[in-house]
């Protein structure tokens, strides 16, 4: 969401949503840039956002607001995490971690926005340049622009960027969000990039409008039956593996230890969803 709206920032408190970026980049026009810095850090430091995890989005360390940004955001207290955009270099993670050591939570989570060629053929060494890098976060629109491509629905120019994003996520152990769909108003779009989002592996979708929400969390939400056979496979594998067995049949499929991991995830995603319902 644009820092500069103040009254996206204070809307954002009852968003059926997981997390919030609150933007001080792209969203936020040049002569803006202080207002929105100084409205987010407000509303960090008095807004109730409940279960909702708050991320700050600063501008790059190079432009002329970077520092300013990183700075603000060494001194909050309530954030959950910090996103450095269009990352390139090891150098732009180790100069925030750097900055974070002193300030109000010096071991703040780190974020990387992935949105350049370089970034994502970059990623597999700056995924590993410090603990402290929690997640990545696909841009696909300026991924599209800078590969000189064309949006389309298949999203057939972005499939190596995002195979490779979520690859080296994996391999790293981050959450890897997919990037936000610009056309608010094309649900069925909407719909068949979340589920090719959802296929793909992708842990959830960044958004930019309130309406693109609840289909999100339909799709990469759990149905009833999802938790139903999570529950079944995860106890049929408990009983087989107290009995010193290594495969069970569920539903006429075999279950081996891998489905059994899966179904344990499938359960602490229920749990979690649960736990933000109350």
């Amino acid at each position: 969401m644009p820092g500069a709206n103040a009254r996206a920032l204070d809307k954002a408190q009852t968003l059926d949503c997981d997390g919030l970026i609150f933007d001080l980049e792209d969203a936020v026009a040049p002569a803006a840039k202080d207002q929105a810095r100084n409205q987010v850090v407000a509303a960090l430091n008095t807004n109730d956002y409940a279960h909702r995890e708050r991320i700050v989005r600063i501008n790059p360390l190079a432009s002329t607001w970077g520092e300013a940004d990183l700075q603000a955001c060494c001194e909050l207290a309530q954030i959950d995490g910090l996103l450095i955009p269009k990352v390139e270099q090891a150098a732009d993670i180790e100069r925030v971690v750097a900055a974070l050591a002193g300030g109000e939570q010096p071991l703040l989570p780190i974020w990387l926005m992935i949105e350049t060629p370089l970034g994502v053929l970059e990623l597999a060494h700056l995924a590993g340049v410090s603990e402290r890098v929690a997640g990545l976060i696909v841009g696909t629109s300026d991924l599209v622009q800078e590969l000189h491509a064309q949006h389309s629905p298949e999203r057939d120019a972005l499939r190596y960027a995002l195979s490779h994003i979520l690859l080296v996520g994996r391999a790293h152990n981050l959450v890897v969000l997919d990037g936000v769909p610009l056309d608010f108003r094309d649900l069925a779009g909407l719909r068949a990039s979340n589920q090719q989002g959802r296929t793909m592996g992708f842990d959830g979708r960044t958004l930019i409008h309130p309406g693109q929400i609840a289909l999100t969390n339909e799709v990469y939400g759990l149905s009833p039956e999802d938790i139903e056979h999570a529950e079944k496979v995860w106890r049929a594998w408990t009983q087989a593996s107290a009995a010193g067995k290594g495969v069970v049949e569920v539903d006429g499929s075999l279950v081996e230890n891998l489905h059994a991991r899966d179904a344990q995830r499938v359960l602490a995603m229920a749990e979690a969803i649960a736990a933000r319902e109350t």
